[in-house]
This record gives structure tokens, sequence and C-alpha cells, in this order.
């Protein structure tokens, strides 16, 4: 069955955002008596249409995010996603080789994962099966008798575990510092503003306790272009030196150590930078969301897979040794 029959979006192309209620009607409609006869239906990804009928496309993971959409509108039991490893797993095995599969995971940890570089899930795809409480499947077609990772609102919690390490490579930190900036409002909103005008999205926020600097996480390939808005946008206090400077530090890597286990439990992040300790690694920022399922740092992209192989040797591994 074609998706334009079932999926109905707004006319966001190449980004297209279900219109759940009248999904839902073409669903019953047309999917549900086809099961109910015993069938099994297969149904195109990435495509749906617009209320006008117009043929369009869902994005990056567009065939995992039909999937949870008919999912959602199924008020299924489960959905199943088939990949080519055997689950969800706790770093990237091109840089950990003996990185392993996470049999459980919670909505909020791969939704962290997925926005910080993880390759198994888009963070879209889960968006239409959390609100309804759907456990999803990560399989592995090459090896369908693994049993995979089951990805649901409150698994398990073991306190203290760390679950995966994530990088993001290609990216640069950009810095707006000054003595004049001290107590000064509306610096960080007009600064992120400058930078929503260029279209560019901000992954990760740190700022001086003196208020003295703001820096940020950006694409490397919109740096320039945000470096030179800021210094626009900020002319008349670098002319009074209220702030000193704008500038962009090329060749940056946000590493993200994530896990439901991390919130409540003392000496986590003496651990993990006790690996970086170990390690020789120099962190440029730090920042840990409100959450508290993960904590971010910049590194210069050439540490990044050190770090990455030392946390997970001194802590995941150390960890899975132990139970």
């Amino acid at each position: 069955m074609d998706a334009t029959q079932l999926i109905v979006t707004d006319s966001n192309f190449q980004n297209a955002h279900p219109i759940g209620e009248e999904t839902r009607k073409k669903v019953q409609q047309n999917l549900v008596p086809l099961l109910k006869q015993g069938n099994i239906v297969v149904v195109t990804g990435f495509i749906a249409a617009n209320e006008q009928g117009v043929t369009i496309t869902l994005g990056r993971g567009g065939s995992d995010y039909t999937s949870a959409i008919l999912g959602d509108a199924l008020d299924a039991a489960e959905v199943w996603t088939w990949t080519d490893v055997d689950g969800v797993l706790s770093a990237d095995p091109r840089i950990v080789p003996n990185a392993r599969v996470i049999p459980e995971l919670s909505y909020n940890e791969v939704s962290e994962m997925a926005y910080f570089g993880a390759k198994v899930l888009h963070p879209k795809t889960i968006r239409p099966i959390i609100e309804r409480n759907i456990p999803l499947w990560v399989k592995n077609t090459f090896n369908p008798t693994h049993p995979g990772t089951r990805i649901s609102q409150d698994p398990p919690s073991v306190p203290g575990k760390i679950t995966a390490i994530t990088t993001i490579h290609k990216l640069s930190i950009i810095t707006v510092a000054g003595r004049g900036m001290l107590g000064v409002p509306g610096i960080a909103a007009r600064t992120f503003t400058a930078v929503a005008h260029q279209d560019t999205s901000v992954l990760m926020i740190s700022q001086s306790s003196s208020e003295q600097s703001i820096c940020f996480v950006i694409p490397t390939e919109n740096a320039r272009a945000v470096v030179k808005a800021l210094e626009e946008e900020m002319a008349l206090e670098l002319i009074r030196n209220d702030i000193d400077r704008v500038w962009a530090v090329d060749n940056m890597a946000v590493l993200s150590v994530i896990g439901a286990g991390m919130r409540d439990t003392p000496g986590m992040s003496a651990r993990i930078f006790g690996a970086l300790g170990k390690a020789g690694i120099n962190v440029v920022a730090i920042a840990q969301g409100s959450s508290e399922y993960s904590i971010s740092m910049v590194v210069s992209a050439e540490d990044a897979d050190q770090v990455v192989r030392q946390i997970h040797h001194d802590v995941i591994e150390i960890e899975k040794g132990s139970e």
C-alpha cells in the first residue's frame, strides 16, 4: 500500500509533520480492514501526502518515522525497526570495537543519543510513539534471532549506570567575551537571535559564572557567517570595548555521556573526568542538562576517539564486568 493513502501531513516538503487525526482516520479506513482479513500489508516508507493529496517526503529517518506514525495510528502494542546492527550500541563500533548492545533504554536516553550523534534512530522517529507509550524495538535484519534493544518510557534503571557515549564531529565553538558584559541584560538574547537569523542550530551552550563570556557549539559550515552576524549585532559593544571579541575555534567535537542511572548518583562526574585526566585530554567546555540524563563536553576533534575509548573502558566496560 502506498503511504500517501494513509499518512496526511502539512506541506513542509522534505520535512513533513503528520496531522494525527486525519492520519488516524485514513489508517482506520484503508489499512485496518486489510489487517482484520489477516493480510500482511507492506507500506512504502519515507513518503506521505499533504491535505491536498500532493506526495511529500518526511525527511531523514523517514522510513522509521513512517512505522512510528502507523504504530500510533493503529494503537499498536509495539513497533519494531530493522537495521544493520544488533540494537542500540554503547558506542560507535568503528571507534570502540567491543561496544555492547544495550538491552533496554528509555525514550529520554535514546532521544539524547540521537540528538548527540547516534545514527541508529533519528530523534523525530520516536516522537509519535512517546506520547502513546508504545515500546520500540531495534533489531538486526541480518541477525534476526538477536533480541535487540527495547525502548520504552520507564525501563529498569540502575543507579550510577552510564548507558552510552556519543560524539558529533565537524563542529566549531563560538565565544563572545568581554569584561563589559557583566550584568548587562539582553546580551545572551541578542547573541542567539543573531545565530537564529543565520538558520543555525546550537548544539550546546556554556556560560562563565562571571558572565564575562558565552560560548556555544555549532556546525563548522556555519561558523564564519555566525561570527560575522555577531560582530554586526554587537558592533557598538565592540567599539566601546564592552565586548573584547567574537571568535570561532574549529576542529571541535562534542562528546556526550548518557544514562538515566546518572541522576541523583554522587561521583558520576568524578568518574567521567577521571577517565579524561588519565587520558591527558583537555576539556574546552562542559554542559549538563537539567534532566541530568547526559553530560556533554567539547574536546578537540583529534582527541575525541581516544576520549570515547577511555570512558567506555573505565566506566561502561568495568561496570559490565562487575555485574
